[in-house]
């Protein structure tokens, strides 16, 4: 088992070197950016809950050997303080480029509503549309779900604001 574990970090790692951004995030313009921050906007309407979501090229490469997309992903839930919110309802959306991954860290308020295989399954039909090409596409319908999903188990008037930030965060 340590072999397979040392192997896929040696892969990931490669991966990670050999990677070459404008050829993955040409879709990412300052035009969808915005389409889609304002897609996160309209999807905390009528809720208690946060949506944060972070495009990140590759791994930081001090880290690509030992950390996977899983581990980046809750190290940024933290880092961004996707946890601080009032309700503990705060979602991050995590895609990494070079490893074609795509995670989702709910934090404990919802994800005690909305359990594992709810999360799997918003993931896998968002995967389906980027590998159709549809990555705007697919990020805007996974983060309208998500609203949704909140807007089920905490609906509010939404009066007490914007606790995190609706700009999407790009990580080069």
């Amino acid at each position: 088992m340590q072999l397979i574990q040392s192997t896929k970090s040696v892969a990931r790692l490669c991966r990670q070197l050999i990677h070459v951004p404008p050829l993955h995030n040409r879709w990412l313009t300052a035009e969808t950016k915005q389409q889609l921050s304002q897609s996160i906007a309209t999807a905390e309407l009528g809720h208690r809950g946060e949506i944060y979501l972070i495009v990140e090229n590759h791994l930081p490469i001090a880290t690509a050997y030992h950390q996977d997309c899983r581990e980046r992903a809750l190290h940024l839930f933290a880092t961004h303080r996707v946890w601080d919110t009032e309700q503990n309802t705060g979602v991050l959306i995590y895609l990494n480029l070079c490893e074609h991954d795509l995670e989702i860290i709910a934090d404990r308020g919802i994800d005690q509503k909305a359990h594992d295989d709810c999360w799997q399954q918003l993931c896998q039909q968002t995967l389906d549309l980027f590998k159709q090409g549809q990555m705007q596409a697919g990020l805007a319908r996974l983060i309208e779900q998500i609203g949704n999903l909140l807007r089920k188990h905490y609906p509010d008037d939404d009066t007490a604001g914007n606790e995190l930030p609706n700009q999407v965060v790009y990580l080069r």
